[in-house]
């Protein structure tokens, strides 16, 4: 029996030595949605997803200048391409969709708004979205604007953020009356509501490709690769208001 015992315990040390945390540098928009994921699978491998959420352009950015991530989930292919130019990615696929909306305060009178109107809506007041130099949010706000007739009236009056729930986090606070998320942001505030949806004519399909960072794609890393493919991951992101690819 003591035997038997040792032997177990020597098996549950082996097993938590082979543990390993998975560096995740993530689209902030998926921050919910991908931290459920990572809990499940936690308890399915033994490793630990361990998540930096920001901006994709400021992630690809830091994988570039040798950030320690192991896995790279950007909000737009710009930022997936500009590390594959670089030989910095592997294994890349396309895993999510997601669509563009326009928001106001939960307690704004707006009920919804005219698109095509929206330079004249705004009179003083400022819209909030991704910075659209390199924000992805940002950059599809821009094209869809472009493609309504809007820009011209509203790029005066933007509020450039840092990233999308950094946006979304000015309406919540009533500093702006409108902002551009996705719709899987406004889905997760209760101090926001969405007045209008943007056609997906009018800009660019939202695609969010998920790769592993060069050299550092070890065993861990592509179990977390192949665990985002499993169905009660897709179970959690189509829950969250994402597309499936």
């Amino acid at each position: 029996m003591k035997r038997v015992f040792v032997m177990a315990v020597a098996l549950l040390l082996a097993s938590a030595a082979r543990a390993e945390d998975v560096m995740v540098f993530a689209a902030a928009s998926t921050t919910n949605a991908l931290n459920e994921i990572g809990e499940g699978f936690a308890a399915k491998t033994g490793h630990r997803m361990v998540a930096s959420y920001a901006a994709s352009s400021v992630l690809a950015k830091q994988i570039e200048q040798g950030a320690p991530a192991a896995v790279f989930l950007s909000a737009d292919r710009k930022w997936m391409d500009y590390l594959a130019d670089r030989k910095l990615v592997t294994g890349r696929v396309n895993l999510l969709g997601n669509a563009l909306v326009l928001i106001a305060p939960a307690d704004s009178t707006l009920a919804t708004v005219e698109l095509k109107s929206l330079g004249g809506l705004l009179g003083n007041g400022r819209l909030a979205t991704g910075d659209p130099d390199h924000v992805p949010v940002g950059l599809y706000a821009k094209q869809a604007l472009e493609t309504l007739g809007q820009w011209a009236a509203v790029a005066p009056r933007l509020a450039r953020a840092e990233s999308v729930r950094a946006g979304m986090a000015l309406v919540e606070r009533g500093e702006v009356p409108l902002g551009i998320v996705y719709a899987t942001d406004a889905a997760v505030s209760q101090k926001v509501k969405v007045v209008a949806t943007f056609p997906g004519t009018s800009h660019e399909p939202i695609v969010y490709p998920v790769a592993l960072v060069a050299g550092r794609d070890g065993a861990a890393a592509w179990a977390f690769l192949d665990h985002l493919h499993s169905a009660a991951a897709k179970g959690i992101f189509a829950r969250h208001g994402f597309k499936l690819n």
